[in-house]
Parts: C-alpha cells; structure tokens; sequence
C-alpha cells in the first residue's frame, strides 16, 4: 500500500514539473506527525537548477493543487517542505493491498547474492549472550533481506585454528587425564575451566580407553583438538536450532591453512605489488623493551583507506589472523557474491578498516565489505547484572538463557535496540505480562485481534470474516480508525528502509509502534461506545472494523515472519 500510495503522489508532483526533473521527487513521512502524513522536498531539489526559491517553488506547486482532492490539507514549511495529510477516500482506495499475501514484498534484491556471516564464535565453549545477539541479528536480517528479493547464503566462519584452540584441546587433555588420576594438579590458570570439557573427556575416555595417557603431545593433540570442535560445534548448532538459527555453510579456517588458500592470496597480493618487506611502528602503550623491532612482510592496506599497513606473518613464521581471514574472504569473493556483510563482536571495532582494505585489495576493488559491530549484551535479573554460569565456567551460556525465557522472547528482545548500541535483557521483565514488556505488548495486540473476530461471530452468528467486496471501509471514523490506518500502510515503507541500511530493529520498532495504536484505538472503544471495534446495533460499521482487524493481523504476522517468532492467538 504505501509503496502505491508514494507512486500515486510521485506522479502527481511528477506533473506539476517539468519531464526532466521528474525524477527529483521524493516522497517520505514528515520529521513531526503534526505536519502530516507525507512530504516533498522537490522543491529544494529544483531551487539550485533553476536558480529560484525553494519557498517560491514550493507555493507555485501547492497553488497547481489545491483543488485536488488527493490532499485533505496541503502546506509548505520551511526551506521549502511541501507537507499534506491524506484523505480517507484515497487511503480506502489502496486499503485492500494491505490483505495481499504480498503486501511489502517489494523486490529490491532483484536477485542478487548476497553472504551474511555471523554467529562465528570460536569452538571453544558454548556459545553465549552476546553470540545471540549477533545469531539473532543475522538472522533476521537474511529473512529480512530475502523477504525483498535477494538471495541470501548464512554462513557461519568456524575459527578452527590458531592458538585458542590449542589451549582448549590441552585444557581438554587435563580433564581426561583427571578420569585415570594422572592429572598433574589443578587446571592451570591459561586453560578452560567449564565443566563442557569433563563431559567431552569422558566421551574420549568411552570411547579410547587410556589410550592418551603418557603419550607426547604430538601423539594426541591434533586428535583432542579435532574431537573437541566436532563436539562443540555440535552443541552450538544445537543451540542455534532452538533459537530457530540456521546455516547454510560452514567454513573451517583450519581447511584454508592446509589447501593452501593463505599462501595464495598472499601471493595474490604480492603479485599486485601490495607487500613489502618493512619494519612496524611501537604500538602504542608498549614499552620499549617489550616490542621487537623487525623487518617483516607487511601489508599496503593504506592504498585502500586503512590507518596502517598491516603485517601478515608472525615472527615464527605463521599466519596473522588478518591473513587467514583475507583468504577466507577471498573465497566469498570467488564464490560470486554481488554482497558480503560481516557481523562481529564488539572488540573487533578496530579490525574494520584493514579487512575493507584487504577486500578491496583482493578484489581489485569490484567488491566491499559491509560489516555490522553487535554491541554488548548485558544479563540482569530484577534490575541487577548476573555474570556467572557454572557450566561455562565465567559466562551465561545461550542455553541459559534459552531455557530461562524461550526463543520468541530471546529474538524479540535482542532487536529493541541498534546493533551498535548495548543492550540491557532483564530476565524478569521480559516474563512479565505488562506493556513495560514489549514483547507481550505486541503479542497482546495480536492476541486481542483473535478475541474480538471470535466475539463478532458470536454476536453475529457469522461463521466466517465478511470479505472486501460486501464491507463500506468508507465507514471507518477518519480521525481514529484511518490513524491505525496509516501505520499500516507504512509497512512497505519500512521494510524497505530496514533492508536498504541493514537495519533489522526497524521491524521491532514498526511492531511496537504498531501495537502501540492498535491499543490506543481500544481504549478510545472503552470510553466512547462509537469507536468499539463491535457495535451490535451496526452491522456494516462492525464488519469493516473486522476488516481493519484482519489487517492488523495480517501485517503482524508478516513482521513476526521476518524476526523469526510465532505469533500467539491466546494468551494465558
């Protein structure tokens, strides 16, 4: 409806200039609700190419439509805004797209590809709260963006190498030690203390038997560090499930190192004349004496926008993580994706500029990197932060949390704020049943749409909803009805503001302010009989209100849809 209604004002402004500058007109919601329901800034787009006033251009436009009934009020503000309301005939006319099944669906993919890659969490322990913020803002915008016409691949990047998963594996080697009693103390302060590693020891012990005990590290490490990823990615994906996450791929970093996919792109790069041999500045707050000042293989990111050149080799000869990630990314690249967006965590703000860079680099600057930072997440019961979980060993674990509050609760909640912003889940609040939990307040919205359609049919015998063709929606209250009305119709119009800047929280906001007047116009009902959704001694105007209930179901299951969560016709 509101992608109709902008082309139906586009066109009429479209007439009131000249054919070449047609394409200057923009049609948007104005900044304060009190100015109206649309606005024009055609005229400040005409003012510099036709040397006049953008106040003067805006009044000759209005004085060509004052007498066009397509407007209920028609005004120009300054520097040159031109603002108007809609009347209730034109917003009845567009009504019925509202009950299309496609209503929103606008194609602005147009097919093309596009790799979200997010989760990522090093197989190291169970995935925690923030891994879920970033699981659910993936997620929601692969649905979001593949709701629009593009075709979405989920991936997940499996950090399968390096040193991080060497601890781990020793730290598993530790407790399966523990098993035969042959463990030389107390887990050492660099290793993993969650009791996830007991139970995957156990496992080992099942099924090996003491096979490991007394053998040299080169004899088990490989093997402990292979059966701990398998059986952790296990876990996270099973955590994923239940939060109703999914990937299409899964790329191991550890494949990469042994194809030789780092080699080449670092060869790839050297070809291009994009590594040098040079010597790091002291990064800052290092002392002296701590930095080793040495001539090694160094990047030339600064040619595509980085800070600094970056260094790609450590000075034992391995990969530095930039590496590893360039020819993971170079996979993307050759995988033919028109887009790629990267979801990361919080700490790794300052890694942006290089891997832009790198991609760039890589792709001789047909291709860039999109990334998305998730903030923090902060845990709080009652108010206050809770930190600790057993069985991670110094963190709440997505299991925690999924088994606390359910999914629906945890992928609503995590998009009540920008991705780039932190975020506060209190567990006590979100099972609460009032309008302080907006997960319940638009599920109540909902909820309410059913028992009013119920309790219709029960007044009127009906068996089923009256269809378009035998309601008047002329008979729905203008100041009060058409105000749900228009929020409504400004589905379209968000949907595609949320795919076009990545913004996966426009849809929570939408919802929340759509409940908002759902619940607004109920309480009016309350107060003046004339605005209930049923009035038994009208028929008509009860049916179209049914319509109008039908639409607000409708666009609600099309927002619950895209954030992944079911919508509930009781509640108890």
């Amino acid at each position: 409806m509101q992608s109709a209604l902008f082309l139906y004002y586009k066109n009429i402004f479209g007439n009131c200039v000249d054919s070449e500058y047609r394409d200057l007109v923009s049609i948007d919601p104005p900044k304060e609700q009190t100015f109206g329901d649309f606005s024009t800034s055609i005229s400040m787009a005409l003012s510099k190419r036709l040397g006049r006033k953008s106040m003067d251009i805006a009044e000759d436009i209005c004085a060509q439509l004052r007498d066009n009934d397509s407007f209920e009020r028609l005004e120009v503000r300054k520097p040159g805004f031109i603002n108007w309301f809609i009347p209730q005939h034109v917003l009845v006319k567009y009504f019925p797209q509202i009950l299309d099944d496609n209503f929103g669906k606008i194609d602005i993919g147009e097919g093309r590809s596009v790799n979200i890659e997010y989760v990522s969490a090093n197989p190291t322990g169970p995935i925690h709260a923030g891994h879920v913020r970033g699981a659910v803002s993936g997620d929601v915008l692969a649905r979001l963006l593949s709701y629009v016409g593009y075709r979405v691949t989920k991936e997940f990047y499996v950090n399968d190498a390096g040193k991080q998963i060497e601890i781990m594996a020793c730290s598993l080697y530790h407790r399966y030690l523990e098993l035969f009693g042959r463990s030389s103390g107390e887990l050492p302060s660099w290793g993993y203390p969650g009791d996830y590693l007991i139970e995957i020891a156990r496992k080992i012990a099942e099924k090996h038997g003491d096979k490991f005990v007394d053998k040299e590290q080169s004899e088990w490490l490989n093997f402990f560090r292979e059966f701990a990823v398998a059986c952790i990615m296990i876990d996270i994906k099973k955590d994923l499930a239940d939060l109703d996450v999914y990937h299409d791929v899964f790329s191991s970093e550890l494949e990469l190192l042994k194809n030789g996919a780092v080699d080449r792109v670092v060869n790839l790069l050297n070809d291009k004349g994009l590594i040098y041999n040079g010597i790091l500045q002291r990064p800052r707050g290092m002392d002296s004496e701590e930095w080793e000042k040495r001539e090694q293989p160094l990047f030339k990111s600064t040619a595509y926008g980085d800070d600094l050149d970056r260094p790609l080799q450590k000075s034992d000869g391995s990969w530095t993580y930039l590496a590893s990630d360039l020819a993971y990314h170079r996979d993307k690249i050759e995988r033919g994706f028109d887009e790629i967006i990267d979801f990361w965590g919080a700490d790794h703000g300052g890694y942006i500029k290089r891997m832009q860079a790198g991609v760039s680099a890589i792709s001789s600057g047909k291709k860039n990197l999109k990334v998305k930072i998730v903030q923090l997440v902060r845990l709080l019961k009652d108010g206050r932060e809770i930190k600790m979980s057993k069985r991670s060993g110094n963190y709440i674990t997505a299991r925690d949390v999924i088994d606390k509050v359910g999914k629906d609760a945890i992928r609503f909640m995590m998009l009540t704020r920008r991705d780039d912003a932190s975020l506060d889940f209190d567990f006590t609040k979100v099972v609460e049943q009032s309008r302080d939990n907006p997960v319940f307040y638009v599920q109540y919205a909902y909820a309410r749409t059913h028992s009013v359609i119920k309790l219709f049919k029960e007044t009127f015998g009906c068996e089923k909803m009256p269809s378009l063709g035998e309601v008047d929606l002329n008979l729905l209250d203008m100041d009060s009805d058409m105000k749900l009305v228009k929020v409504l119709a400004d589905w379209p119009r968000q949907v595609v503001m949320a795919a076009k800047n990545y913004e996966s929280h426009r849809i929570v906001f939408f919802l929340i302010d759509l409940a908002s007047a759902f619940h607004f116009l109920w309480n009016q009902g309350k107060e003046n009989s004339y605005l209930r959704f049923i009035m038994p001694n009208d028929l008509a105007k009860t049916k179209a209100r049914m319509v109008l209930l039908k639409a607000v179901q409708r666009v609600i299951e099309f927002a619950f849809d895209i954030i992944g969560i079911t919508p509930v016709e009781e509640l108890h």
